[in-house]
């Protein structure tokens, strides 16, 4: 976290290095309001690579203290050899919730603030706001982290993806409206401009958002793939039955119509 703090905070002169965008880029502004993780949490590959994705650059200061070790290797598939190698910490047990070691007073100190708990945050936030926030930080030297974001504005955490994704600047077009016989001038986002790139193309970096949005998203409710599943037999039960009475209905009332 702190090399990807740092690469970021060096970066204010690089943005000389800026290509120029072509004039059918620059008529098409970024809808990242649209975005969506199209996350599949029956997809057990995609969730093994968010698992190893959360634990590389999320549980140093990120907690799911919902979700146990022994269940998430059950659920994922995950041998408990490798479980143990390379998911937990040293000292936890398979049984052991999955908690951060970072200390409240070191976080504070840190990011102005303890970092929040993510075992629910894609049920409460959804999946596709998760998914566009770790998308769109963006370059601003005014914050101490040398990052902003469009989705939480000032956020106190620091772009710790940055090494993958490379360092964007946010560009923005000036828009003039009338507003009671005075003309007001507003910002408005239209694109990101690579400043420095990262160590993975677009496509690569877009694959590991969603595959660690789909982990938070099973995280926040690890049966939620067998309720779905249970639940198609249950409505064809429900169906099947509902069948059944009125045949039933039909045959007791024969005689009285």
């Amino acid at each position: 976290m702190r090399n990807a703090v740092l690469a970021v905070m060096v970066l204010g002169a690089a943005q000389l290095l800026r290509p120029a965008l072509s004039a059918e880029e620059a008529h098409h502004p970024l809808d990242w309001e649209n975005w969506h993780a199209g996350n599949e949490v029956t997809n057990t590959d995609s969730l093994q690579r968010g698992a190893r994705n959360f634990n590389n650059y999320c549980s140093a200061c990120h907690s799911l203290k919902y979700l146990r070790y022994s269940r998430m290797a059950k659920d994922l598939k995950i041998p408990t050899e490798q479980l143990k190698a390379n998911l937990m910490p040293p000292g936890a047990t398979p049984a052991d919730y999955m908690q951060s070691s970072l200390q409240s007073a070191d976080a504070i100190a840190w990011f102005g603030k303890e970092p929040p708990d993510l075992s629910l945050i894609a049920r409460s936030r959804g999946p596709d706001k998760v998914y566009r926030f770790l998308k769109t930080f963006y370059l601003d030297p005014s914050r101490p982290t040398r990052a902003n974001n469009l989705v939480l504005n000032n956020p106190a955490m620091p772009p710790v993806l940055s090494a993958l994704e490379g360092v964007k600047a946010a560009v923005y077009t000036t828009t003039k409206s009338t507003v009671d016989g005075k003309i007001v001038e507003t910002k408005v986002f239209d694109h990101f401009d690579t400043v420095v790139p990262g160590s993975m193309s677009a496509e690569e970096f877009d694959g590991f958002v969603r595959d660690t949005v789909n982990f938070l998203d099973y995280a926040g409710e690890p049966a939620q793939a067998d309720r779905r599943s249970i639940g198609v037999w249950v409505v064809l039960f429900l169906l099947t039955f509902t069948w059944i009475a009125l045949l039933l209905k039909k045959e007791y009332w024969k005689d009285v119509h």
